[in-house]
């Protein structure tokens, strides 16, 4: 029975290696890896089997013959005067019974005799280098694809498995994540399909390929195939907002005078640009022209809706756009969809309003502004608009003003601008000692009292409000603000105010 047992296992084991040389070059043709990368993984499976057999402790080395496919092994000792641990280390005597010329300190391999594999030890082996295999393919398809991160691919549906689409590139799999794919596209098995190849998972986890057909650089690559003049450069892409599925806008800009660079992306008959939108199934793409003044800039990415007139403010990144009354629609767009895309595509925030809501916003507040000139400086409805006409707009201003800069406007002289520049500097210190004495009053704290963003009539009407802290302040909604302050700030106003007092939290 024992000799039975031996027989059948040394018939496995010469199997074994008479296999070893074979399934080197097979592998190596089928998955495109170095030969030499294969045997490397087989030296380590067959390692991991001897360790096994030897014990881990010991040193072991394992080489093929890359010709005869013979297995030899050896475990590597360190010649020592007086041997500690016998499975490291060898006396110099002993070392000079293997090795003629062994001296102290040098280190010796001494051959081990063959493994008895077995089924256990060849199962054990074989599965060791498949996964070695697959590491080393993994690396073989990372290298491969490092270089084209960026690039539109193509590749043949296989499956889909619980809304991911399983794409075949070449010898790849890749797999497009649900978030990836534009809403409401379907594929079937076999469909060829167009992605971006966003990224690589350098992480033995997951899926090797990151690909997409959301992101915005796919739209940018289609215009690439589509438009050589951007392919060559003469038109550059500058910016691009994508709702996927639904509408996109880019925005474009050429150094050649001659060209239009709307016109070529559109193509002769829309040819160009329906070859893209053919491709993302129906989505809407506007073309705009860039500028590198953000007020045209602005103006062009709201298209197709026509533009009166922007007020901007640098400060916030903040712009209002003033649309003729039969322009609302279009320049909002269905569920505010073209100003959204359009304030991605220019880095502004942008809000838009008619010129009628303009002319009376403008209207109240000429009417305040007026009013607080004549009430505290005790002047006509005549010297309030010429003071208001030259961009004054609280009395605080007129403080700050020189007496030069006020004799300058017309009608008045310097007797004129001094008056004018006494009473307001009345006007505020009583206005001032006021609201100071109403602040102490309702409690108010020196931190809000000072802070540089509010003005004295702004700090008056949040005290009667129990607004006491800047907390107070910032935890109100510009909404619950503008019923605060009325006419004092606009919309936009109050948000700027708002989050200004809120970045001291964080």
């Amino acid at each position: 029975m024992s000799r039975k047992i031996k027989a059948e296992t040394k018939v496995h084991e010469v199997a074994f290696k008479n296999e070893i040389l074979q399934i080197a070059d097979i592998v190596a043709r089928d998955k495109g890896i170095d030969r030499e990368e294969i045997l490397g993984a087989m030296e380590c499976a067959i390692l991991k089997t001897a360790q096994m057999k030897y014990g881990e402790e010991r040193e072991l080395k394992v080489v093929i013959d890359r010709k005869t496919g013979e297995i030899e092994i050896y475990r590597t000792l360190k010649v020592v005067e007086r041997v500690k641990d016998g499975n490291t280390e060898i006396s110099e005597l002993d070392a000079l019974r293997l090795n003629s010329e062994a001296r102290i300190g040098d280190e010796i391999n001494d051959q081990l005799p063959a493994i008895d594999f077995g089924r256990i030890g060849a199962q054990v082996a074989r599965q060791i280098i498949v996964q070695k295999v697959k590491v080393a393919e993994r690396k073989k398809q990372y290298e491969e694809f490092e270089g084209r991160v960026g690039e539109i691919i193509t590749g043949i549906v296989r499956r889909i498995e619980f809304s991911d689409v399983m794409i075949d590139i070449g010898r790849t799999e890749g797999v497009i994540r649900k978030s990836e794919l534009i809403p409401n596209e379907v594929f079937k098995v076999g469909d060829r399909i167009k992605i971006l190849l966003s990224g690589l998972n350098k992480d033995h986890s997951g899926p090797l390929l990151h690909l997409s057909r959301t992101s915005p650089n796919f739209l940018r690559k289609l215009f690439e195939q589509e438009v050589p003049e951007i392919y060559d450069g003469i038109i550059k892409i500058v910016s691009i907002a994508r709702d996927p599925g639904s509408k996109a806008k880019i925005a474009v800009a050429t150094s050649d005078p001659n060209l239009d660079p709307i016109g070529a992306c559109v193509g002769t008959k829309g040819s160009r640009v329906q070859a893209v939108v053919d491709e993302l199934k129906g989505e809407r793409v506007d073309i705009v022209q860039w500028s590198d003044n953000p007020a045209i800039f602005i103006v062009n990415s709201l298209s197709p809706a026509e533009v009166s007139r922007i007020v901007m403010e640098e400060s916030g990144n903040k712009v209002e756009a003033v649309v003729p009354d039969d322009q609302l629609s279009a320049a909002i767009g269905r569920r505010g969809q073209n100003v959204r895309l359009a304030s991605k595509l220019t880095g502004w925030t942008i809000s838009v309003t008619t010129e009628k809501e303009d002319s009376e916003t403008r209207a109240r507040e000429s009417a305040r502004i007026l009013g607080v000139f004549m009430e505290n400086l005790d002047v006509d409805d005549m010297v309030a608009r010429l003071l208001m006409g030259e961009g004054f707009s609280s009395i605080e201003d007129l403080v700050n003003a020189s007496i030069s800069e006020l004799a300058s406007i017309d009608g008045f002289d310097e007797g004129i601008a001094t008056e004018i520049h006494q009473r307001a500097v009345v006007s505020m210190e009583k206005k001032k000692a006021d609201v100071e004495r109403l602040c102490s009053e309702k409690g108010v704290s020196k931190e809000l009292m000072e802070y540089k963003l509010l003005r004295l009539d702004l700090l008056e009407l949040l005290a009667k409000a129990d607004i006491k802290t800047l907390e107070d302040l910032g935890s109100l909604s510009a909404d619950e603000l503008l019923d605060i302050t009325g006419d004092l700030l606009t919309k936009h106003e109050s948000e700027t105010l708002i989050m200004k007092v809120r970045e001291g939290w964080f």
